[in-house]
C-alpha cells in the first residue's frame, strides 16, 4: 500500500497522513506540511513553491517563499573541504552551511529575520529527545481531539442556552398570566407589579450566572482531563526516546556546558513527591543567568506560533538544561498576557490565534496551559489544587468554603520538584483602600512642613512580572498557598490546614528583601495585653538594611474606618529600628480587631533625598486583637510620617548619634542631643511637636548650633508630658527647590521624648 515518501522526513507515506501528490509529483505527511522556513502548518491552498528555482521541492508559507530581487546573494561554492565559503561549520544553529549559501535559504532567512523577531525553527535535524515530525503528527491527533471536545462544548452551550430561554419564558410567562388575573380582580397594584418584575430578572439573572458558572467548571475539568491525557501520551514520546537512547546529549546538555552538573539524565517516569534537595538560591541567584532564555520568550511573545512544537522549539532553542526550558515556559506565559488578548469569534483553529482556543473558551487556565507546554519539552508536571492566601483574603479568615480556592503546577527541575506559580508570576491584585501605594517624603521650607503620606488611587489590576513564583522553595510558597494533598506541600514535616490560617500573611516581596520575623513563632493573629500593646518585629538581612524603607497601615479589621475619636489610628503605631530589626510597636486605643499592613521599599539615599513620592507595597498583615483594656491610650505627636529613632539619619545622611542611639529619650526640662556628621550639610532645623499644643508655640524651644563636624540641638521644655522631635536638613549642593525658588529640607529622623520636671 506505501509506495511514496515524504519528501521532507524521507518516511513512508500512508494514505491516511499523505499530503499530495505536488505540481513536483512530491508527497507529503500531514505534519510535515509545514513552512520549511518557519515551521508554520500549510494546506493545499495556502502553500508556496521557490518559483526562482524548479529543483527546490520545499514548501514555504507565503511570508518566506523565496523571490528572485536585484540583491539576492549568489550560491556559495563549496571548498575542497565541503565548507561554504564565507561561513563557520555546522554549530547545531543552522541546519548546514550549503543551505546558507543557497539562494533559497538566504532569501528565506532574510525574509524570518525581517518577519519573525525570533530565530528560525529548527527541524528534525536539530539535537532534540524527540523528532520534530513524529511530535508534530502527535500535535495533530491531539488537535483532531480538542476539535471534538470543542465542538461538543459548542453544542452543549447551544442545547443548555435554548432551554434556558425556554424554562426562563414559561415562567415568565406564567408569572405575568397570575398578574393579569389579579388585575382583573383588583387585588393587585403598580407597586406591586413592578416589585414581581424585579424579582423575576433577578431570579433570571441569579440563575443563568449559576448555569455560567456549572459550566464553566465542568468545560474546564474536561480540557484539564484531556490535557492529562494528551500530556501523558507526549511524554510517553520522551520516555521511548531516552530509553532507545536516540539521543545523545540529554535535556540539550553539551558537555562542559554550566548546566552539565545537574542530575545525570531527566527520568522517563515522574517521581514521586518528596521535598528539593537543594534551595532555590543554589539553583540561580541573579535572573541575568537566563538573560538569553528570557529574551527568546519576550520576543516569541510578541508573535505567534502555528503549533505547540513550533513555539516549544523555538522558546528552547539556547535551553542547556530542563530549568532553562521551564525557565522558558514561564516568562512566555508570564510576558504573553493571556487573560486580555483579544480573540475573534470567527477565528480559526489552524491559525497561530487558533493554538490558545482554550483561553478563548475559557477553558484552559494558565496552570494547564503550563502542564501541556511543558510535556513538549518533555518536562513533568502536574496540576495542583487547594487554598491560598488570595485577593480578598486577610489574616484570622478560616477556609471552610471555595472563596480562596486555587491551583499552581510543580514540575520536576533539577532533581527535585518545584513549584510554579504563572498566574501570580505575571499580575497582582491591588486593593488601593488597605493602604498607601504612594508615600512622600517629609520635607520643609523654613520651618513649613509637609509630611503626609497620600494614598494610591491606581487601577486595582496591575501587571508586574514577579521572579518569586518560578521555582519558590517550599518553605516559602506555604505561606501562600496550601494544597489538598499533604505530600504535595514538599515539606518534611507537612502542616495541617489550621497551621495554614495561623501563618502570618506575606507576600513575595517579603522573600524577594529577605525578610524574616524575629519571633519565629510569630502568627497571623497577634493578641494585645490589657495596656493594648502589640509588638510585631521584622528581621532586615545586612546587605538590605540600606536600602530598605518601611511604611504602615491600622485600620479596624471589619471596615475601611482608619480613625478613632477624630485621630488617625497610624498615630497609635511606633515604627523603628533597632539593630537589624524593624519594629512595629501597636497601643490600639480600643477593644476590638485592627488590621496592620506593613509596606517596603528599596531605594538608595539618592533616590530618597530627590523628595519625589515612593511606592510602597504590602509585605505583610496582622490582626491585632484586644479584648482587654485597661488604660486609656493617648496617640503620639503628630510629627512626620515613617520611623522614629536616628537610624534613618545615618543611612540617609551619615549623621552618626554621638547621645542618643534609641528612639525614646527621657528628659528634663532641657535636653541636648548631638550628632556628627560624616559628609557636608547645611540648614538644620528642628521642630516639636504637643498633642494640645500648638506648634508655634514650641518653635523657640529649639536651637541648633554647627560646631565643626558636630551639629548640636537643643531643647527647653515649657511643660511635662510626651514631645515630638522632627529634624530637617539637606545636602551642601542640593538642587531641590520650592515653587518659589527656596530650598527645600528633608526629613532626617525625629525622637519620641518624655519629659518630666
Amino acid at each position: 500500500m506505501v509506495k511514496e515518501k515524504c519528501h521532507r522526513c524521507g518516511k513512508p507515506v500512508y494514505p491516511t497522513d499523505k499530503v499530495g501528490p505536488l505540481k513536483d509529483c512530491s508527497y507529503f505527511h500531514q505534519g510535515c506540511f509545514k513552512c520549511y522556513i518557519c515551521g508554520t502548518r500549510l494546506a493545499l491552498k495556502t502553500y508556496c513553491n521557490n518559483r526562482n528555482n524548479i529543483d527546490d521541492q520545499e514548501i514555504y508559507c507565503n511570508n518566506h517563499v523565496p523571490l528572485a530581487g536585484p540583491h539576492d546573494l549568489p550560491p556559495q561554492k563549496a571548498t575542497a573541504n565541503g565548507k561554504a565559503n564565507g561561513h563557520s561549520p555546522v554549530d547545531g544553529q543552522h541546519r548546514n552551511d550549503a543551505g546558507l549559501g543557497d539562494m533559497k535559504i538566504a532569501h528565506a532567512m532574510k525574509a524570518t529575520q525581517v518577519a519573525k523577531p525570533y530565530p528560525k525553527i529548527l527541524h528534525a535535524g536539530a539535537k532534540y529527545i524527540v523528532d520534530y515530525d513524529t511530535q508534530t503528527r502527535l500535535e495533530l491527533v491531539h488537535r483532531g481531539d480538542e476539535d471534538n471536545l470543542y465542538r461538543e462544548f459548542s453544542e452543549h452551550r447551544a442545547k443548555e442556552e435554548k432551554e434556558f430561554q425556554r424554562e426562563t419564558k414559561e415562567e415568565w410567562e406564567r408569572a405575568l398570566a397570575e398578574l393579569a388575573r389579579k388585575q382583573e380582580r383588583g387585588q393587585t397594584t403598580e407597586k406591586a407589579q413592578v416589585e414581581l418584575l424585579r424579582h423575576l430578572t433577578i431570579k433570571r439573572d441569579k440563575k443563568l450566572e449559576t448555569l455560567h458558572h456549572k459550566r464553566k467548571e465542568r468545560e474546564r475539568m474536561q480540557t484539564a482531563e484531556l490535557v492529562d491525557k494528551q500530556a501523558m501520551e507526549m511524554l510517553e514520546l520522551f520516555k521511548q526516546a531516552r530509553r532507545n537512547g536516540h539521543y545523545n546529549g540529554e535535556n540539550g546538555v553539551e558537555p562542559g556546558s554550566d548546566c552539565e552538573q545537574g542530575p545525570p539524565s531527566y527520568p522517563t517516569t515522574p517521581p514521586p513527591p518528596f521535598p528539593p534537595s537543594s534551595r532555590k538560591r543554589e539553583v540561580y541567584t541573579d535572573t541575568t543567568v537566563f538573560e538569553s532564555i528570557d529574551q527568546t520568550a519576550i520576543s516569541v511573545a510578541q508573535s505567534d506560533v502555528a503549533s505547540f512544537t513550533e513555539l516549544i522549539r523555538t522558546l528552547t532553542l539556547s535551553a542547556r538544561c530542563d530549568v532553562d526550558k521551564a525557565r522558558a515556559i514561564y516568562r512566555w506565559i508570564t510576558v504573553k498576557n493571556l487573560n486580555l488578548m483579544d480573540f475573534d469569534h470567527t477565528i480559526d483553529n489552524n491559525t497561530p490565534m487558533g493554538l490558545l482556543r482554550g483561553i478563548k473558551f475559557g477553558t484552559e487556565s494558565y496552570h494547564v496551559l503550563f502542564k501541556r507546554l511543558c510535556s513538549y519539552a518533555g518536562l513533568h508536571c502536574v496540576v495542583i489544587k487547594g487554598y491560598s492566601k488570595s485577593a480578598g483574603y486577610q489574616p484570622g479568615f478560616r477556609f471552610e468554603d471555595s472563596r480562596f480556592r486555587n491551583t499552581w503546577n510543580a514540575v520536576f527541575l533539577d532533581g527535585s520538584w518545584r513549584f510554579v506559580q504563572c498566574n501570580w508570576g505575571a499580575r497582582h491584585l491591588v486593593n488601593a483602600k488597605e493602604g498607601p501605594g504612594v508615600g512622600r517624603h517629609a520635607s520643609r521650607n523654613g520651618g513649613g512642613r509637609d509630611a503626609k503620606d497620600s494614598s494610591s488611587k491606581n487601577e486595582n489590576l496591575r501587571y508586574e512580572y514577579d521572579d518569586h513564583y518560578f521555582m519558590t522553595d517550599p518553605e516559602e510558597f506555604i505561606y501562600e498557598f496550601f494544597p489538598n494533598q499533604p505530600e504535595w506541600q514538599l515539606l518534611k514535616r507537612p502542616l495541617s490546614l489550621r497551621d495554614f490560617e495561623q501563618l502570618p500573611f506575606v507576600r513575595s516581596l517579603f522573600f524577594r528583601y529577605g525578610l524574616s520575623f524575629a519571633d519565629p513563632h510569630l502568627l497571623a493573629v497577634v493578641p494585645a495585653d490589657s495596656t493594648g500593646a502589640a509588638t510585631v518585629a521584622i528581621n532586615m538581612s545586612p546587605d538590605a538594611i540600606g536600602s530598605l524603607i518601611f511604611h504602615y497601615n491600622l485600620r479596624f479589621y471589619d471596615g475601611d474606618e482608619s480613625e478613632f475619636n477624630g485621630m488617625n489610628l497610624k498615630r497609635f503605631v511606633m515604627q523603628s529600628v533597632v539593630g537589624h530589626s524593624v519594629v512595629f510597636r501597636v497601643h490600639v486605643p480600643c477593644r476590638g480587631s485592627m488590621l496592620l499592613d506593613i509596606f517596603a521599599n528599596a531605594v538608595t539615599a539618592g533616590e530618597y533625598l530627590t523628595g519625589q513620592p515612593m511606592k510602597f507595597k504590602s509585605v505583610c498583615k496582622f490582626k491585632i486583637v484586644c479584648d482587654h483594656l485597661n488604660v486609656i491610650m493617648v496617640p503620639l505627636p503628630e510629627c512626620a510620617s515613617g520611623e522614629w529613632g536616628p537610624a534613618k539619619a545615618y543611612r540617609l545622611f551619615g549623621l552618626i548619634p554621638l547621645t542618643h542611639e534609641d528612639a525614646i529619650v527621657n528628659s528634663g526640662r532641657e535636653l541636648e542631643i548631638r550628632f556628627r556628621m560624616s559628609k557636608p550639610l547645611v540648614e538644620f532645623v528642628g521642630n516639636l511637636h504637643k498633642n494640645r499644643m500648638e506648634d508655634r508655640r514650641l518653635n523657640k524651644c529649639v536651637t541648633q548650633t554647627v560646631r565643626g563636624d558636630q551639629i548640636i540641638f537643643r531643647m527647653q521644655f515649657p511643660e511635662e508630658g510626651q514631645y515630638g522631635l522632627d529634624l530637617y536638613t539637606r545636602e551642601s549642593g542640593s538642587g531641590r527647590s520650592s515653587s518659589q525658588g527656596k530650598q527645600l529640607l528633608t526629613h532626617s529622623c525625629k525622637y519620641l521624648i518624655n519629659v518630666r520636671l
